[in-house]
């Protein structure tokens, strides 16, 4: 064989060999017919996983994977949450760290008292990392479209938010940030609801029977200690550090459920925007101008101009902001002192510096939760008003 075919050989060797192990690297089993083309565990009801777990129903679609509801064969039947995730290795990965912060939670919180799903197992299904859960029922953000955006009542906000910040403020009190808190990613344990007539609206609206709340999806959790994304947060609820690149830790989370509380408040979204020049803008509309010394910090200069916003109010997006924006406590639907209180925990969480940032353990002791925490003292606060009001 001459060194002409000799190279010809070789060169067409290694091609076939490159050419295998690209196809391997991220979609193992896709070959096998068992995967979509984006990687997708193809099923149908009636399967079965593991001998153990019947597929029922597709409960929901997100970019890792899919979650479905199945019966546990090993448990009686009982129904529960798997969540099959892609057969690409970058959700591998993260599901495996995933896993990780969910092994957390469970030893740390065997007892369930912090509002946290828990994972009851999970194994490999041909290159699908599948993680089971209990079966829990729609979303906040859910329920509120199916109430046509109709806001949840103060008394109830006040519930689910003592939960949430009670499950946020335990993952950070173990090192964890959640990074992705949104109205999707907190599930009501029973969605059942009663119909009450709104006389404002002139209109029936669902009330929700049983406020207890689940915060889910660890999927872009993060330790202390690990490497921290530069971007992170579904883009509504992005705190301003995350966007000025000023770095990020615990008090972004924070941010991120005054966002949340906001909307539940007012059935709309605080920052609705996809730009990060034009949310930065809302924000000012709302809380006043970006503090001097996170400007003179930020890597991201290009969105300012001689130390201000480089913004015009006179453009398309400047008349967009004036009108969807106004300042926080004009958005208050009542003048009464919970609503006030509510606006006050609203003012500390969306503070713009991290380090002024309220934190979880100190908003769980604000006025504001009074009466789910001291209904004792509360009672007595109360009876004393009336007596000074007489």
């Amino acid at each position: 064989m001459g060194k002409t075919e000799l190279y010809s050989f070789f060169k067409g060797f290694l091609d076939c060999v490159c050419l295998c192990l690209s196809r391997s690297s991220d979609e193992t089993a896709g070959n096998s017919g068992r995967d979509t083309e984006n990687g997708h565990l193809i099923y149908q009801s009636g399967d079965v996983l593991e001998d153990r777990y019947e597929i029922v129903d597709t409960l929901g679609e997100g970019t890792f994977g899919k979650v479905v509801q199945c019966l546990d064969h090993s448990r009686g039947g009982s129904r529960l949450a798997l969540k099959i995730i892609k057969n690409l290795e970058k959700y591998r990965d993260a599901a495996k760290l995933e896993i990780n912060v969910l092994e957390k939670i469970g030893e740390t919180d065997p007892d369930k008292k912090h509002h946290c799903v828990q994972m009851l197992d999970w194994f490999d299904y041909y290159g699908h990392v599948c993680i089971s859960f209990e079966l829990l029922s729609l979303s906040t953000f859910d329920f509120l479209k199916a109430n046509n955006f109709l806001p949840y009542p103060i008394h109830q906000i006040r519930n689910m938010a003592h939960q949430i910040c009670n499950a946020v403020s335990f993952l950070h009190d173990n090192k964890v940030t959640h990074t992705d808190l949104k109205p999707e990613n907190i599930l009501f344990v029973n969605s059942e609801y009663s119909l009450v007539y709104n006389t404002e609206k002139k209109c029936n609206e669902r009330r929700i029977n049983d406020t207890t709340v689940r915060l889910v999806d660890f999927g872009s959790a993060t330790f202390d200690h690990e490497h921290h994304s530069a971007i992170i947060s579904t883009r509504h609820y992005r705190a301003p550090e995350v966007i000025l690149d000023l770095g990020w830790s615990h008090p972004c989370d924070v941010w991120s459920i005054g966002c949340i509380l906001f909307e539940y408040y007012e059935g709309f979204t605080l920052f609705q925007t996809h730009d990060n020049k034009e949310h930065l803008a809302m924000m000012e509309r709302i809380q006043g101008p970006v503090p001097q010394r996170m400007i003179q910090r930020s890597r991201k200069q290009k969105y300012f101009y001689r130390g201000r916003l480089d913004w015009n109010e006179s453009s398309k997006a400047g008349r967009y902001v004036k009108a969807k924006c106004k300042p926080l406590r004009k958005n208050l639907l009542s003048h009464g002192s919970e609503h006030h209180n509510f606006f006050y925990l609203l003012e500390r969480m969306l503070e713009y510096e991290a380090s002024k940032r309220i934190s979880l353990s100190s908003a769980l002791t604000q006025p504001f939760f009074l009466l789910l925490q001291q209904p004792r003292r509360a009672s007595k606060v109360l009876r004393n008003s009336c007596n000074m009001s007489r």
